[in-house]
């Protein structure tokens, strides 16, 4: 008999410079049976980034194409670049019965868990807003006012982290990392009829 259970969709979501990536790598490298959703974006790789694995690198032309064609199950401009999820990789997943995880912002987060009111909702939220300015200085790949533009979309991305299932502070790696895992076996393992 073939199974015609959906696979489950988690979203995770917070402030640049949170610490998503570096969680997420560790979380994939122990978890096989839950896919990555790779976005789309304009913003140029930064270093150590690679095209088809952190994200599918395209002009504005190419992202303003694929929103003509209806290609994203969202998609949203932050910082002054497009970001985009494949619509067509998710539900195909989804419809076999695997796991898929989207590391979106906030904006379309917000679109997501509009449409898909069962997902599994994650904010990430820094330990302070100091700490936070300091992991983004420390990238090295942004100007002063680059900084405080995403500084000031923080303060008010954090407002929404009430509005997801779940709220994880990222003090450090290790206890995030932790609460995540603990996470995804809670709902992994939950049914839903």
């Amino acid at each position: 008999m073939e199974s015609t259970k959906k696979g489950k969709l988690f979203i995770i979501t917070g402030p640049s410079g949170v610490g998503k990536g570096t969680i997420l790598e560790k979380f994939f490298h122990n978890n096989k049976n839950i896919i990555y959703s790779i976005s789309q974006t304009t913003r140029n790789p930064r270093p150590g980034e690679v095209d088809g694995v952190n994200y599918f690198f395209v002009t504005r032309e190419e992202f303003e194409n694929s929103i003509k064609n209806n290609e994203f199950l969202e998609w949203a401009q932050y910082s002054d670049n497009y970001y985009g999820t494949n619509k067509k990789f998710v539900l195909k997943a989804l419809s076999k019965g695997i796991d898929v995880l989207l590391e979106i912002e906030t904006q379309g987060a917000q679109s997501i868990m509009a449409k898909f009111p069962d997902c599994i909702s994650i904010f990430l939220t820094p330990p302070n807003l100091d700490e936070l300015e300091k992991r983004l200085r420390g990238r090295n790949t942004e100007d002063e006012e680059a900084i405080q533009k995403r500084l000031n979309q923080v303060r008010e991305e954090l407002k929404l982290a009430k509005t997801y299932k779940y709220s994880i502070e990222n003090d450090l790696v290790e206890n995030a990392l932790q609460k995540l895992q603990e996470i995804y076996n809670t709902e992994k393992n939950e049914k839903r009829f």
